[in-house]
């Protein structure tokens, strides 16, 4: 585990930077509070420190406090290193954000529990982002497809069709369905189904920008947000979508299945106070009408329509 050691004096620095090798800790070290900040700040921060009280640039409280105030995860666990014995400073350097404290003349195994104590807490705080982020992941995304779900994709609409409004952009919505889906899964069976769904998933995903937002509407319908896009736009991405999934067949289980899907589509221009239902409900018609014209196809919504 990475650590840092942020001490002023050369010679205990050096002794204190030998001892956490020794350890089994990847070192940084610091010769002062403002470069302690920065390796603090930096995107692959320790996640355990060790703070001089007193060094030039900041003090090791004030590094504490700006640390804390900042806010960032994942959290890093610092030990303040002090001459003071008055329980008033102890107390200071506690309040300013300092996990334990040590006073010099260091124990060295002293310090090492306190090490341990503190990677201990640094790795429980680990599994618990990890079960926050798994059960963000599980309340926004799709099972199945790992797509965002029904609830998180309006909710995007919703967001980027407030931001249109503002900033006087254009907004796009897709609705892409797989034709013929229940044929497939009453030929080649429900698990195989699946499987199709997962991957016309996988394909969408890589077909979109970056930026754009794809979720699963329901079932084998999928929702596309495009800030940004216009009509024309719209149309390019829309037929982008067609051809990932069109252009070769779906290889599933030693079988190659061709998959294509129908797109609907509309637009809100920027400014224009349509709503998301609007939107969803226009490019629906779209959808059915590319349906009914033979599959395969996309079919655009007039954009005077939804602006009503």
């Amino acid at each position: 585990m990475k650590i840092l050691a942020a001490e002023d004096n050369l010679i205990f620095r050096s002794m204190l930077c030998n001892l956490l090798t020794k350890w089994g800790y990847n070192v940084v070290s610091a010769a002062d509070g403002l470069e302690a900040w920065e390796i603090l700040q930096s995107e692959d921060a320790p996640r355990l420190a060790i703070l001089d009280w007193m060094m030039p640039g900041l003090d090791g409280p004030e590094v504490c406090r700006r640390l804390r105030a900042s806010g960032r995860e994942p959290y890093i666990y610092i030990l303040l290193l002090t001459a003071r014995t008055e329980s008033v400073d102890l107390v200071e350097g506690m309040e300013a954000g300092a996990d334990d404290y040590l006073k010099k003349p260091l124990n060295t195994m002293e310090l090492r529990a306190r090490l341990r104590a503190g990677r201990r807490i640094v790795e429980l705080q680990e599994q618990l982002l990890m079960a926050r982020e798994a059960l963000r992941q599980q309340a926004t995304h799709d099972g199945l497809t790992g797509l965002l779900n029904r609830t998180a994709v309006l909710q995007i609409l919703h967001k980027e069709l407030a931001r249109s409004r503002r900033e006087n952009r254009p907004l796009s919505l897709l609705l892409a369905d797989l034709d013929r889906f229940k044929q497939i899964n009453d030929e080649h069976g429900h698990l195989v189904g699946d499987a199709v769904l997962r991957e016309a998933a996988a394909r969408m995903k890589s077909a979109i920008r970056r930026y754009d937002a794809i979720g699963r509407y329901g079932g084998e319908e999928f929702l596309v947000v495009l800030p940004g896009c216009d009509a024309a736009g719209a149309t390019a991405q829309a037929e982008r979508l067609r051809l990932a999934l069109a252009r070769e067949p779906f290889s599933i289980g030693g079988q190659a299945i061709p998959v294509t899907s129908s797109l609907g589509g509309t637009l809100c221009a920027g400014g224009v106070p349509g709503e998301a239902d609007d939107l969803i409900r226009e490019a629906d018609r779209a959808l059915y009408l590319a349906k009914e014209r033979g599959r395969n196809r996309i079919e655009m919504a007039c954009a005077e329509v939804v602006a009503q």
